[in-house]
């Protein structure tokens, strides 16, 4: 059997889209696809991030199915501890608090902070889920 590929695209929601595309070009760096009342769309190494207005995304009648979706969501991208420490500068001069900062038992730290919309945003160790591939 064909395992899946690699994710492509990771969604999360916003109410401001505005304040996401400042926050995710303008903090971390994202390179901006394209940017709508819908959505804003980033290139991350890998694949995209799609940030959706979730009031017009849950319109009836579209081309596309919603994605559905309600309260914050969570996404994670890989660092190792040399980038963490660089991203934890990064976000203290865009005046971004820390939420956590977890020491795991495989090796590794993981810092968790906030978008604009709420969104559980993290930069984790590859050493989690079995990681370093």
């Amino acid at each position: 059997m064909t395992k899946p590929p690699r994710i492509f695209e990771t969604v999360l929601y916003a109410d401001d889209l505005p304040a996401a595309e400042r926050f995710y070009a303008g903090v971390l760096g994202l390179e901006v696809i394209s940017s709508s009342e819908l959505l804003v769309s980033f290139r991350c190494t890998g694949g995209v991030l799609l940030i959706f207005d979730p009031k017009l995304s849950s319109q009836r009648g579209r081309d596309l199915p919603s994605h559905g979706k309600s309260g914050a969501g969570h996404l994670a991208f890989a660092a190792t501890a040399e980038e963490l420490e660089q991203w934890r500068t990064r976000l203290a001069a865009a005046g971004v608090p820390i939420e956590m900062d977890v020491p795991w038992e495989q090796g590794g730290r993981s810092l968790y902070f906030r978008d604009p919309a709420g969104n559980s945003i993290e930069f984790a160790p590859l050493t989690l889920w079995g990681g370093g591939w």
